[in-house]
């Protein structure tokens, strides 16, 4: 029985490190290092919050061709039920993101392939009302599923799962208002600090955090080494992510979720889901890519206890598995 269901995109992540100091047109320029990775933001989310322990289902759409196969076996890998996803038969093939790392920054390309072409008769809605929460990521991505996923949440909402969003970036920089209709019906709601700005249509943080703890149960802001912001009502927590060397922070907002909603769905406080959250995106940047820090689970449960132990929050607050 699977605890949640994710409804997202699915692609691989091309990572190419070691890059120029600056990227020069017409010239054949060098990496010193590359990375084959499971990438997009749903599938980053469903690996990990399996690996973390919690049962999860996931829909999505691939082509016919090995990026599809590769990224499915690797959510297969993790425990993920991938029963649902569905296969184009059309030409479109499983979408591709090529990354570029720099120290402050990176370029993201993604060609979407079979992401813009998922749509509501893709789902199976009985399969998800089988599930505890629905979570879906990259509202912006899902070009034909978009004017129906507020039917989705509202669907799961009137079934008696939670829910959550993960919004990520908007390619069109449009930030469209049928959005705040989809919130009406979201739990946990979980933008960085930028994309909460983008959707309030604000440059003022705290005032973008009022405008969606007015339409959402819960409001998780995240802002990558600075202080989480988290609200809930007229109560408001900040926490500052554990301190950690970085090697890669590709998918640290997903590692994120996943670490939250983990907690959440055991009825923990919610200081403690932001907590335990940050700690699984800390766990996420010790290593390339958006999953591979979770690939061993023993890894996962040693690191997350150990920096439990230094939080000092009391007792470990997961039962073993």
């Amino acid at each position: 029985m699977i605890e949640v269901c994710v409804v997202g995109e699915l692609n691989l992540d091309l990572i190419l490190y070691g890059l120029p100091k600056e990227l020069t047109l017409d010239r054949e320029l060098l990496a010193s290092g590359l990375a084959l990775t499971l990438g997009s933001s749903s599938a980053i989310f469903a690996h990990n919050l399996s690996m973390l322990g919690t049962h999860v289902g996931f829909i999505a759409k691939t082509g016919e061709d090995p990026l599809g196969q590769i990224a499915a076996e690797r959510l297969s890998e993790a425990g993920v039920d991938i029963s649902r996803m569905k296969q184009g038969s059309g030409k479109t093939s499983t979408g591709l993101t090529v990354v570029l790392p720099y120290p402050q920054h990176r370029y993201i390309l993604t060609y979407p392939g079979t992401m813009f072409e998922m749509q509501y008769s893709d789902i199976d809605m009985e399969y998800i009302r089988l599930a505890k929460h629905l979570h879906l990521s990259s509202f912006f991505l899902h070009r034909a599923l978009r004017p129906r996923i507020v039917n989705l949440f509202r669907q799961a909402k009137d079934a008696g799962l939670t829910t959550s969003l993960d919004t990520n970036d908007d390619p069109e920089n449009l930030w469209g208002q049928d959005l705040l209709e989809v919130l009406k019906y979201v739990d946990i709601f979980l933008p960085n600090d930028r994309e909460a700005k983008k959707i309030a249509r604000t440059e003022d943080l705290s005032q973008a955090i009022n405008l969606l703890a007015g339409l959402v149960k819960i409001v998780v802001v995240k802002r990558g080494a600075g202080s989480t912001i988290c609200r809930s009502g007229d109560k408001q927590w900040s926490l500052t992510p554990p301190a950690v060397a970085l090697v890669d922070d590709i998918g640290a907002g997903d590692s994120f979720d996943a670490g939250f909603i983990h907690l959440y769905l055991k009825s923990a406080q919610i200081e403690d889901c932001l907590a335990f959250a940050n700690m699984t995106a800390a766990l996420s940047v010790t290593k390339e890519g958006g999953t591979e820090s979770f690939r061993d689970s023993s890894v996962v449960q040693r690191f997350l206890k150990h920096q439990w132990s230094l939080s000092g929050r009391g007792p470990w607050p997961l039962n073993e598995t």
